[in-house]
């Protein structure tokens, strides 16, 4: 089960040990998904916030 991630610090404190960050674009928000070795983790943003926040993780990203 992917566990949802509320706060952006902690979300990218994450992004340390995780493997890679997929990017889900939808029509009014987008989803950043973080694959860890066990966990799926998620955080819901607005798109006007995806670029700051992209700029800050520590692993691979991929578009979806």
């Amino acid at each position: 089960m992917p566990t949802e991630i509320k706060d952006v610090d902690e979300f990218i404190e994450i992004s340390r040990r995780a493997r890679y960050c997929l990017v889900k674009r939808l029509k009014d928000i987008v989803k950043l998904k973080l694959r860890t070795r066990r966990m799926l983790y998620t955080l819901k943003v607005k798109p006007s916030q995806t670029d700051e926040i992209l700029r800050k993780i520590h692993c691979e990203i991929r578009e979806i």
